[in-house]
């Protein structure tokens, strides 16, 4: 009950809403993931808004992969705001640098990607993606593509997976800190 009324709070602070802290929460623990949160939702809404309800949980997925591998910062808004720092249109996910508003306009399609945020940090979802640490939309060709091993195709996005991952879907893991 308590981790429900948690999330509903975070959904409502996303929004704006305020919602007293509960007397023995941890504030900081709560922003981080409340930022985090966002993060994820910006980036379903920016990338995956016009894709089908698993095209959004697969682009989710592909931060939180990204998260777990040693390549790759270790949490969400890092890894969505990699790149891009110097020159526009290098960044890792195109909507970060591209010079745009970062401020989504269609209210539905905001909801549902933070509901689905919710739901990948909540982990009431599955990886549809193999473990994917990249992805396109089909109408793109990058260089890149060619050597990653494509894993799948959901809604307009093509997901890779690295080459040597084999069958059993092995990354190279982020150490686990001592906590």
């Amino acid at each position: 009950m308590m981790r429900m009324l948690g999330t509903f709070a975070l959904f409502l602070s996303l929004f704006g809403a305020t919602v007293p802290a509960a007397a023995n929460g941890n504030d900081q623990a709560r922003a981080n993931s409340s930022n985090a949160l966002r993060c994820m939702a910006l980036n379903i809404y920016f990338e995956a808004r016009g894709e089908p309800f698993l095209g959004k949980i697969a682009v989710g997925h592909v931060v939180l992969n990204r998260i777990a591998h040693s390549r790759y910062p270790s949490n969400a808004c890092a890894v969505i705001r990699q790149g891009g720092e110097r020159r526009r249109h290098r960044c890792q996910f195109s909507w970060w640098c591209d010079g745009r508003s970062d401020k989504p306009r269609d209210e539905a399609a905001w909801r549902e990607a933070i509901f689905v945020a919710m739901l990948i940090h909540n982990g009431a979802t599955k990886d549809p993606t193999g473990g994917a640490l990249w992805y396109h939309a089909d109408y793109v060709d990058p260089s890149w593509s060619r050597r990653m091993m494509r894993f799948a195709k959901i809604g307009r996005h093509i997901f890779y997976v690295a080459p040597e991952l084999n069958a059993a879907n092995k990354m190279p893991r982020r150490k686990a800190s001592g906590t």
